[in-house]
């Protein structure tokens, strides 16, 4: 089995607020262990989290969280989320390409 450490970013989403964007999604025949999730709003006022309807079961990390203008969420500081195959990160917003995001994993295939 080998562990490979990744980071995956995002400039501006989601493209449409109530719209989530799809962040990360565990390729098969690997689990993945989230290790941190910063967002940062990028807008002139705050944003909260819009909805996040995923089916086979959604699991919240954070919701309807404000993130004041110029700052950022730090999320899982010192906590983990594992993975499995098929399982997806979305992040949603109430404005339109306006949350940046960095998402640090490690994959274990």
């Amino acid at each position: 089995m080998a562990n490979t450490f990744k980071v995956v970013t995002f400039a501006a989403e989601p493209n449409s607020a109530g719209t989530a964007y799809k962040m990360y999604t565990v390729a098969g025949s690997t689990t993945t262990v989230i290790l941190g999730l910063v967002l940062s709003n990028i807008h002139t006022t705050a944003n909260r989290g819009g909805a996040n309807n995923v089916t086979n079961g959604t699991s919240f990390l954070v919701k309807d969280v404000t993130i004041p203008s110029g700052s950022s969420l730090e999320l899982l500081s010192g906590g983990k989320v594992v993975m499995e195959t098929g399982d997806y990160l979305n992040i949603d917003c109430s404005v339109a390409d306006k949350i940046s995001g960095s998402l640090s994993i490690m994959e274990i295939t």
